[in-house]
């Protein structure tokens, strides 16, 4: 049976959206790695079937996705919960936070982030 997480055909995608990540995934990401939040390990970019995650937690099944402005083009609402579909059928939770809300809320991002890793 062939893996549908971290296809091998997804490694150089993967490594340069972590290489190459927008400045509110780089700011998120510095309160999620090191097991920051309660001993609770992130990945970043992660990959299930042909979806790359901002950020992922094996342990906790939960997926957090950053939305830019390019999430609010006219087709993108129907392709991320298409999206969103496809990968919680593997039994993993997303929640969705704008870029905004981490410019401007960190800390309360953080908290929902940990309400959900409790859950």
């Amino acid at each position: 049976m062939v893996s549908q997480f971290n296809k091998k055909e997804l490694k150089g995608l993967r490594q340069n959206l972590r290489n190459n990540m927008p400045p509110a995934e780089r700011i998120l990401w510095s309160k999620l790695k090191g097991k920051q939040l309660e001993k609770y390990k992130f990945r970043r970019q992660h990959s299930i079937e042909d979806f790359v995650l901002d950020f992922y937690c094996p342990q906790a099944g939960l997926a957090i996705e950053l939305d830019g402005d390019s999430h609010y083009d006219t087709d993108k609402p129907e392709y991320d919960a298409e999206r969103s579909r496809k990968i919680e059928l593997h039994g993993i939770k997303i929640i969705r936070f704008t870029n905004t809300e981490v410019y401007d809320s960190l800390d309360g991002v953080v908290d929902q982030i940990l309400k959900q890793l409790k859950e």
